[in-house]
């Protein structure tokens, strides 16, 4: 296959996605990677329909890759995730409305171009979690006890004025100075704890945990309403339950087991498959109503073999996405192809907890 994967500057070193390129390439497929942080790229020639099996964004939410992937997409190359629904989760005020719309448990959001603005917020509220609503890596979130240590009024054309971005504002949930990161892989979740940015001092060593049933089914439809297929959410469980307070398309997937192979594999498979944003094919119908599948399609050169799916109730079944289809595939060793499959994921979301629904309506309409 032939991806493009677009990679800015922040994530010039990062070992998520440079590894996954060097994975794909290993397995013999060909990843062409641009870096519009500081290149110049050849936009007319680049992008055109057919040059490529699908082309994936690892980004900053303000930067400019965003809008290349939307121009791929508009061509009608395959995006890694959706285009849509990656505009969709970028922007924390418009993901904050969609998620509340479909019953997710997201606080109280309030929006202003000016944090002393928030000053008009019920003092019963605060203290308020203050961040930018296209912000990124916990980025400039600030927790705010009380109205008067919202920031005093800036000139708005001062060297500390605002830049023009909106900012959000959230009641502040009690908590144990933990977040519970959760990272879904194509359909698989793993859980992950760590400490809080706006608990610095809390020391938690960061650590793959177990993932309670209610959580796998919020994080579940997060990947339903939005319609990721890669993506992590920060959750905190709060005195009434979980609560979102993030949602991120492709995150760095720290300590999920063997994270750059089966991130690699989900490419694949949704470069070849297609992404949330397609219907799916009668087959995959057939197994998220509990059908049997069929034969295994035979991979193509450098592709991982596919993962058989065990019966209900042995160990080791195979995670089910919203529209059925399996988890990533076997996940061979680095660099090498038909190697043993990786240890099943700590937990395994039933089709039940994941009814089939249209995705949110994003840019546009899906």
């Amino acid at each position: 296959m032939r991806l493009c994967f677009l990679v800015e500057e922040q994530y010039r070193h990062d070992g998520m996605p440079l590894e996954v390129i060097h994975q794909l390439r290993a397995w013999d497929h060909q990843v062409d990677v641009l870096w519009p942080g500081r290149s110049l790229i050849r936009i007319s020639e680049a992008i055109q329909a057919g040059s490529h099996d699908a082309w994936v964004l690892k980004t900053v939410s303000g930067g400019p890759g965003l809008t290349l992937l939307e121009a791929a997409a508009s061509v009608g190359l395959t995006t890694v995730n959706d285009v849509r629904a990656i505009r969709g989760v970028r922007d924390k005020a418009l993901a904050a409305v969609i998620a509340r719309s479909k019953g997710l448990p997201v606080p109280v959001t309030y929006a202003a171009a000016r944090p002393e603005e928030f000053a008009e917020i019920p003092e019963a509220e605060f203290p308020l979690v203050v961040k930018p609503a296209d912000g990124s890596s916990g980025r400039a979130v600030r927790l705010v006890a009380t109205p008067d240590r919202l920031p005093a009024p800036v000139e708005p054309g001062g060297p500390d004025g605002p830049g023009g971005g909106l900012l959000i504002a959230q009641p502040y949930v009690p908590n144990s100075g933990t977040d519970l990161k959760v990272y879904s892989v194509a359909g698989e979740l793993y859980a992950t704890e760590r400490c809080s940015p706006l608990h610095p001092a809390h020391a938690v060593r960061e650590r793959q945990v177990p993932l309670t049933p209610e959580v796998a089914r919020i994080t579940a439809e997060i990947g339903d309403v939005f319609g990721l297929d890669l993506y992590g959410v920060d959750i905190l469980l709060g005195p009434d339950g979980p609560v979102i307070v993030d949602i991120n398309d492709f995150p760095s997937f720290r300590q999920v087991p063997d994270a750059v192979a089966r991130v690699s594999a989900a490419v694949l498979d949704l470069a070849r498959h297609g992404t949330r944003g397609r219907e799916a094919s009668v087959g995959e119908t057939g197994r998220a109503n509990g059908q049997e599948a069929g034969p295994a399609p035979v991979p193509a050169a450098g592709q991982p073999p596919a993962r058989p799916v065990p019966g209900a109730g042995q160990p080791g079944a195979a995670a089910l996405t919203a529209t059925g289809r399996p988890g990533a595939p076997a996940l061979p060793a680095t660099g090498q192809t038909g190697a043993t499959a990786a240890p099943a994921p700590p937990f395994t979301v039933p089709s039940v907890l994941r009814p089939a629904r249209p995705a949110a309506s994003i840019g546009g309409g899906r």
